[in-house]
């Protein structure tokens, strides 16, 4: 077997591949780049799954970062049960091969209960009182303890929201380092998230984003570095590209302007009542899955949703075997929007009845993605004042909202997910195998993983 490391650098393509990467330039210089044909849905959890298990949403049942559970009647969004994705893994198949071969999953989304042999994932302390503390989940449950005395507690809040940063890539980063000298495993899966912050903020705009990229140029440099000197080999890979946007579509306002979704009154303030509604969207940046109780009513909807600017397919279940997302978890029609545009989750339609989340870094409660949970309100001079006001709060023991997240999807200048972009913004696949075509499936990089490690 040879040792191998698959690092996923998060919205890498060629569009940002420029003066402010020297070193991926330098890598790419002496291997192999093909462009990774993007699956639908192009989104984190999708795509790694393909990778992982070589098969389809289809098959694999991830029909995005998440969906509506009919039986729960709930939206369940970044879930982390390993058991969530169908198929056998490239680990339990490699392991079957040869019983020495092992593998350590750094990061890599549905991390929780997999046959992994060592893993470590974001996952918070919810405390009784409300209070959310940085943390994260490790197998074994010991590897936690051991990683956070020696690099210091998981930066969760430099991870996801207004204050996300290269200090959580970094750790993720030293991390792997670590569990590779302990455990020297054959298989490293590791995760580098910090491009996917700024590309969404900005866009691939470079001058804007040049401090990010040459950051993680640096880390990957380091990466690369050590493990080159075990004698791994190594491959880089994207998920997907990110490209400009300046369309947002608010498809479940569009849904309730036409009497389908149903809000439940709470103090005041709306709440998506989805089981109740006739008709409803999980937003997922560039993808919507729209879930239709009554039969009947489908073509009626698909019929209507065709004529929205900005979505550019409306697939009816039998349209999605086309696009291998025809799944009991994918809605009876799933939307694509035009590269320009993506779809926001927002259902109320005045924002002074808003729910709570809305305003918050809560990822588990709202019905679908929101990537303004980036941004602290820009409209609020004393946002920041406001923001450490919580904190106080918080370090005070006391109940807080940390309610500073603007209503302004206009703020988002990148998205991904849909198929149609041009080339430029495909996840790539980078290593020096010989003879790659120009451009592979996503479940195609399961083969190419496999025979890095089996030559």
């Amino acid at each position: 077997m040879q040792k191998t490391v698959v690092i996923d650098i998060v919205g890498l393509s060629q569009s940002v591949l420029c003066e402010h990467t020297p070193f991926l330039n330098q890598f790419i210089a002496s291997r192999q780049l093909s462009h990774i044909k993007p699956v639908l849905p192009a989104v984190t959890t999708t795509s790694q799954s393909c990778y992982v298990t070589g098969k389809y949403p289809n098959e694999n049942g991830i029909v995005g970062n998440g969906w509506y559970d009919r039986e729960d009647a709930e939206v369940k969004f970044w879930k982390q049960s390993n058991h969530l994705v169908q198929g056998e893994k490239i680990w339990d198949a490699a392991k079957k091969a040869n019983p020495n071969f092992t593998c350590a999953k750094m990061f890599w989304w549905y991390n929780m209960y997999s046959s992994a042999d060592y893993s470590v994932t974001p996952r918070p302390q919810y405390h009784a009182d409300g209070v959310k503390a940085p943390d994260c989940y490790s197998y074994p449950a010991s590897l936690r303890d051991e990683l956070q005395a020696e690099l210091g507690t998981f930066p969760l809040f430099s991870f996801w929201g207004p204050n996300a940063n290269i200090k959580s890539t970094k750790w993720i980063a030293d991390a792997s380092i670590w569990v590779d000298k302990k455990y020297n495993p054959t298989l490293n899966l590791i995760y580098l998230p910090h491009l996917d912050y700024c590309l969404q903020k900005f866009g691939p705009d470079l001058p804007k984003i040049a401090k990010e990229l040459q950051e993680i140029d640096e880390v990957v440099k380091d990466l690369v570095t050590h493990f080159e000197s075990t004698g791994a080999k190594v491959i880089l890979l994207s998920e997907y590209g990110i490209n400009e946007v300046n369309q947002p579509i608010y498809i479940n306002r569009i849904l309730r302007e036409k009497g389908l979704i149903s809000i439940r009154i709470e103090q005041g303030l709306e709440l998506l009542d989805a089981g109740a509604s006739a008709a409803f969207a999980t937003a997922d940046h560039q993808i919507a899955h729209v879930y239709i109780q009554d039969s009947n009513k489908i073509a009626a909807i698909k019929a209507d949703l065709e004529k929205v600017p900005g979505i550019a397919k409306v697939l009816n279940k039998e349209e999605q075997k086309a696009y291998h997302i025809d799944h009991a978890r994918s809605g009876e029609l799933v939307l694509i929007a035009e590269p320009q545009a993506w779809f926001v989750y927002y259902f109320w339609l005045d924002d002074t009845k808003a729910p709570d989340y809305a305003r918050l870094v809560d990822i588990h409660k709202k019905p679908g993605y929101d990537p303004v949970e980036m941004f602290m309100d820009p409209k609020n001079p004393f946002i920041k004042l406001r923001a450490a006001y919580k904190l106080a709060r918080k370090l005070s023991g006391f109940r807080y909202l940390m309610d500073v997240i603007p209503l302004d999807a206009t703020l988002i200048k990148g998205s991904h997910g849909g198929i149609f972009c041009e080339p430029a913004y495909y996840p790539v696949f980078i290593s020096d195998q010989k003879s790659l075509p120009s451009q592979v499936e996503a479940p195609e990089v399961y083969d190419l993983i496999w025979k890095t490690i089996f030559q």
